[in-house]
């Protein structure tokens, strides 16, 4: 979105008033050179004569808002009854086969995180925030799985966390991972992550 001042602000929601532009959600469009000068051009041409300028903190200001929606999708999904958070939970919604989306904690212990993903069945596998992040939208200190149950919500987050991993520097999928082979939301194994896989 071009905002009045000129300068391109993300707009993830699609909702801000004014001249916008649809970008692809690759790291590449607005991280590299060529693609923030491609990114210029195109504003220029949907808003002529304003002064328009690619600020440096772009991509970073694209992330931020990316996990912020998701955030505040999940938080939606709890306050209808649609989320859980914590392995028992988690396990009794997959087991239910109730779950259409389970995220896990970006930063979880990637056994835990591989283990419960094998439980999903057909439910999409993201890994998109930290545990931290989770947990504060169940009003506890940390929180490594949540489930989603299956709906419009549900695809409404997975779409978010394929946009947010896309978006990572290099393209790589560091914040949206398969756990497991095949999954749609993630680009194979996950790596990495440290964390505790206890809630």
């Amino acid at each position: 979105m071009v905002a009045p001042d000129g300068s391109i602000v993300p707009d993830v929601a699609a909702r801000l008033p004014g001249r916008g532009l649809w970008l692809s959600a690759r790291s590449d469009v607005i991280d590299s050179r060529r693609g923030r000068a491609a990114l210029l051009r195109a504003a220029k041409l949907v808003a002529p004569g304003v002064p328009v300028r690619v600020p440096d903190q772009l991509p970073d200001q694209t992330r931020a808002a990316l996990s912020g929606r998701i955030g505040d999708l999940i938080g939606l999904a709890r306050r209808a009854g649609q989320a859980v958070a914590g392995h028992e939970r988690v396990m009794e919604w997959l087991a239910s086969g109730r779950v259409g989306l389970l995220v896990q904690a970006a930063d979880g212990a990637e056994g835990g995180r591989r283990k419960l993903a094998r439980q999903a069945g057909s439910a999409s596998v993201a890994c998109p925030l930290p545990a931290a992040s989770l947990g504060r939208i169940f009003g506890r200190d940390h929180a490594v799985h949540v489930a989603i149950a299956a709906g419009r919500l549900a695809g409404l987050i997975a779409e978010d966390c394929e946009k947010l991993a896309a978006m990572q520097p290099g393209g790589l999928l560091a914040a949206t991972k398969s756990l497991r082979d095949g999954n749609p939301h993630g680009g194979g194994p996950a790596t990495g992550g440290t964390g505790t896989d206890t809630e």
